[in-house]
């Protein structure tokens, strides 16, 4: 069965393409190319994942679901041209509106941004250069070389710190020396990677897997966190969400912290539901996110096999 494992998919030909039109004739003569491309992908391309999402969660009729998945690829292509256009030097093409940039602003210690698989996190980047706080992306390294390398060109200046997750565990020390610099750490709360701890929860009336290491890192590290989001409402123009800070109670053992964490989910649950619920079609999570899709691997961290 398919799974996520840290892996970005795209076609580094397309990439070049995308740069090219983007870089000589524009954001707009981008989005022209990608409808025929968007089309392309909803006809001939694997949509199992899509195809559950639209029918099974959000209950749409078969008869509309050809036409959600178009938009659905659509979305996730300008949110990708968006993104090059953004490290491009090209942020200055988008508007936005704020919805929580002062609670951010309060966060002065630094903390924990929990964002999702949702919108569009680069362009909610250029928004946290507003801020004076430093602020570091954990995300993992698995990208696909190629890709990364033509991204990497295009990119004028770094705007924020990657912290990358590795296996011998050393992407903790430098979350705790960002933390102890009071700096903000970006992470995505909604993908459950294969084989990792994962906590039993359920989005949408629907039983589904979340991963452990988001709200692991909160409950540990005692910074207060927000539940951050960008979305996409027109052509050029985006929409930045950020929830109140809040503290979740110091951990003094093993079961407070799996408690804690349990606690914080139930908190982000709802708010990425309601973003669902008003953005659907620009939910990217195109793996077997619910528990219909996927066989049961793992542990549940509130089980008797929960991991110490």
């Amino acid at each position: 069965m398919s799974s996520w494992k840290g892996q970005t998919k795209g076609n580094p030909l397309g990439y070049r393409i995308f740069i090219f039109i983007i870089r000589y004739f524009g954001i707009t003569a981008a989005y022209l190319l990608l409808r025929f491309v968007s089309l392309y992908f909803t006809i001939f391309q694997k949509k199992q994942h899509q195809v559950f999402y639209f029918q099974n969660v959000l209950s749409q009729s078969k008869s509309t679901i050809f036409k959600n998945i178009y938009k659905n690829n659509y979305l996730i292509g300008q949110v990708l041209i968006d993104k090059v256009a953004a490290l491009s030097g090209m942020a200055e093409n988008f508007t936005f509106d704020f919805d929580g940039e002062n609670y951010l602003r309060e966060m002065k210690e630094g903390g924990f941004l929990i964002g999702a698989h949702m919108g569009n996190w680069e362009i909610a980047g250029e928004l946290l250069k507003r801020l004076d706080i430093k602020v570091n992306i954990l995300m993992y390294e698995n990208e696909k070389q190629n890709i990364k390398a033509l991204l990497d060109n295009v990119q004028t200046k770094k705007t924020m710190n990657i912290i990358t997750i590795d296996e011998d565990l050393s992407h903790i020390i430098a979350i705790k020396k960002a933390m102890d610099n009071n700096e903000l750490v970006v992470i995505h709360g909604d993908r459950y990677v294969q084989g990792s701890a994962f906590i039993q929860s359920s989005l949408l009336q629907k039983p589904a897997k979340f991963p452990y290491g988001p709200y692991y890192l909160v409950a540990k590290f005692n910074k207060p966190v927000s539940f951050v989001f960008a979305f996409k409402e027109t052509a050029k123009h985006y929409h930045f969400y950020a929830t109140k800070p809040k503290l979740y109670p110091r951990i003094k053992n093993l079961m407070d912290r799996k408690i804690i964490s349990a606690i914080i989910l139930n908190d982000y649950i709802p708010v990425l539901e309601e973003k669902i619920i008003k953005y659907p079609h620009q939910w990217f999570n195109f793996f077997p996110f619910w528990d219909e899709e996927q066989e049961n691997e793992g542990q549940d961290i509130l089980s008797n096999k929960s991991i110490s």
